[in-house]
C-alpha cells in the first residue's frame, strides 16, 4: 500500500533547545538568532516543542508563545514539526483540535509515556490522533523516556491503516527493530532517526534523515553528513560520522538538554540555564565537551 501524501520531513532536522535567561524566562532574541543559524548553515526543518525544548516544563501560554515564535522567525524558509503527545488521548485531540496550525507542516507525537499501554492500546492512540490531525503526524518511539516499546509491527500496521501517519522517528537504539520497518514499510512512509550516533548506520539502512539534538550547536558538520549518506557517498560521510561521534555521545552522558545547552554555551550562542528536575552538566563533563568540541576544529 503505498502513503501517498508527499514527506517535506527529508534530511536533517533539529530538535530546538529553548533558550533561558537567567531568571528562566525565554529568551527570544537568543532563539531567533538559533534559527538564523541552523538555517544559515543547511538544516532541512525544525522541530518546535520536542522533547529537547524542555516544553515539559513550561506554560501552556509559554508553549503557545514559542510556537508561534518559532513560526515567525521561520518565516516559511523550511518546514516546521510541532510536538504534541501525551499520555491522555482525549487531552492530545482536543490540542490538536484547539492548535493553530498556520506554518506548521506536521507533528511529532510521542507514545503515551508513564500508563504503559500494551501495543493494541498505542495503535488505538495513533489512530485516534492520526484522524484529529488536519496535518501529517510523525510517531516518536523513545522507550528510554516513556517506558513502552511501539514494536516494528504495531508501527508497519498504522503505517499501512492510516495515511496520515507519514513516518516515525525511531529512537529505540534497536537497529534489527529498525530494518524490520524498514524492510516491510508502504512506499511514502519515512523512518528517521532519533539518535545522533545512529544516524549514519540507519540512513545506510534506508532511513530518510534525523531529528538531531547535535545540529542546534553542529547544523553544518551534521547537515553535511546527512546529505553524503543520503547519496550513498561513504567515503565522505562516514569519515565526518566518525569524527563527530564522541561529541555526539558525550552531550547525552547527563541528559538532554543539558549536554546540547553547555555545548552551545561553549561556542558562545546561548546562555547555559535549564528548569529543575534538569540541571546543568557537571563540570567534568563541561570540560570534556569544550575539549571535544575544540578538537573538531583543530
Amino acid at each position: 500500500m503505498k502513503n501517498s501524501m508527499k514527506n517535506v520531513f527529508v534530511g536533517t532536522g533539529v530538535a530546538l533547545v529553548t533558550p533561558f535567561r537567567k531568571q528562566e524566562t525565554i529568551d527570544f532574541s537568543k532563539l531567533g538568532k538559533l534559527i538564523d543559524n541552523l538555517i544559515a548553515n543547511g538544516v532541512d526543518y525544525m522541530v518546535a516543542l520536542g522533547t529537547t525544548s524542555e516544553a515539559a516544563t513550561m506554560t501552556e501560554t509559554e508553549r503557545h508563545a514559542l510556537q508561534d515564535f518559532i513560526v515567525e522567525s521561520v518565516g516559511g524558509r523550511c518546514p516546521i514539526m510541532l510536538g504534541m503527545g501525551g499520555n491522555n488521548t482525549l487531552a492530545v485531540t482536543d490540542a490538536i483540535a484547539n492548535t493553530n496550525f498556520d506554518g506548521i507542516s506536521g507533528i511529532l507525537s510521542v507514545a503515551p509515556y508513564y500508563n504503559k499501554p500494551n501495543q493494541r492500546g498505542l495503535a488505538q492512540h495513533f489512530r485516534q490522533v492520526a484522524d484529529a490531525s488536519p496535518v501529517p503526524v510523525i510517531i516518536y518511539n523513545v522507550p528510554g523516556r516513556t517506558g513502552v516499546n511501539i514494536t516494528a509491527e504495531t508501527t508497519l500496521l498504522l503505517a499501512n491503516e492510516c495515511p496520515n501517519i507519514k513516518g516515525i522517528k525511531e529512537a529505540s537504539g534497536n537497529l534489527q527493530q529498525v530494518m524490520q520497518i524498514l524492510r516491510s514499510k508502504p512506499e511514502g512512509f519515512s523512518v528517521i532517526s532519533g539518535d545522533d550516533a545512529l544516524t549514519y548506520p540507519m540512513i545506510m539502512c534506508g532511513a530518510e534523515g534525523v531529528i538531531s539534538v547535535m545540529a542546534n550547536a553542529l547544523p553544518k558538520e551534521m547537515s553535511t553528513m546527512v546529505k553524503y549518506a543520503l547519496k550513498g557517498d561513504v567515503k565522505k560521510a562516514l569519515p565526518l560520522h566518525n569524527k563527530l561521534l564522541p561529541l555526539m555521545n558525550a552531550i547525552f552522558e547527563e541528559g538532554n538538554p543539558s549536554g546540547i545547552k553547555a555545548l552551545l554555551e561553549i561556542e558562545g550562542m546561548i546562555g547555559n540555564t535549564l528548569r529543575l528536575p534538569l540541571v546543568k552538566v557537571s563540570k567534568p563533563l563541561y570540560n570534556k565537551l569544550s575539549s571535544l568540541y575544540d578538537g573538531l576544529n583543530a
